[in-house]
């Protein structure tokens, strides 16, 4: 699945940084590359847009009037250097704030949120009965590369202060990610968290023995504030194997 993108931005630099990132994901489609928001209005109306990469400070038109201008707006994520816009931002309903410069972590985690909500609601669009698709994925950074990790790969994801360790079914692999952030991204219908330090995959469950989750090889702690609540939707969603 593509996400058709462009970007709104009045600042060469800006722009050029963000292709530069655009370029490195291979859901991302880069339709346009806009100066002020007359430009990207323009493609707007002869392109199908998914996704606003949108600058706020702008001339002419700045970024939040030119979505207020809008009747049906694609999703949108901002791009700015001024942080205090960020309240108003959000009562538009956009993804993300990313405050430049902008990393190419923050912006990884960012168009990963984009590609969950979009490839969840074209799967619910077809089946109202399937809440994601086998084929959804997300992107990390590890070894100076991207590796692409299917979500129902996924076992569990386990936190080392600032940086997460992803067990698949095959490998794992360490990257610098807060667990936090790992957390917004991965679908809540798929994953849960059982302790501070570990987030698993539902149905990867294996077996419970005292205060621990099997799961493959692997011992997983439950949390002692949370164990109720974990053995509770464990056993709601059926994924306990027997």
């Amino acid at each position: 699945m593509k996400i058709n993108c462009i970007i709104v931005d009045d600042e060469a630099l800006a722009r050029k940084g963000l292709m530069k990132y655009i370029n490195q994901i291979d859901f991302l489609q880069l339709k346009g590359v806009c100066k002020n928001a007359l430009e990207a209005n323009a493609v707007l109306n002869e392109e199908k847009i998914d996704l606003l990469f949108l600058d706020i400070e702008m001339p002419m038109l700045s970024g939040i009037a030119f979505l207020k201008s809008l009747k049906h707006a694609p999703k949108v994520i901002f791009t700015t250097a001024y942080s205090e816009y960020a309240i108003e931002s959000f009562e538009f309903d956009v993804l993300d704030y990313l405050v430049k410069p902008i990393s190419f972590e923050r912006f990884l985690q960012a168009v990963n949120k984009v590609h969950r909500l979009i490839s969840t609601h074209s799967v619910q669009s077809i089946n109202e009965n399937t809440s994601d698709t086998e084929d959804d994925y997300i992107f990390i950074k590890t070894d100076h590369q991207l590796v692409k990790i299917t979500l129902k790969d996924i076992l569990f994801v386990e936190s080392m202060q600032n940086y997460i360790r992803i067990f698949t079914k095959t490998e794992s692999h360490i990257t610098l990610v807060p667990l936090k952030k790992i957390l917004e991204i991965l679908p809540k219908t798929q994953f849960i968290q059982v302790h501070k330090s570990y987030l698993i995959a539902k149905d990867a469950v294996d077996a419970i023995v005292g205060n621990q989750l099997l799961i493959a090889d692997h011992k997983i702690p439950i949390g002692r504030s949370s164990r109720k609540e974990v053995l509770e939707i464990l056993v709601r969603d059926k994924v306990l194997k027997k």
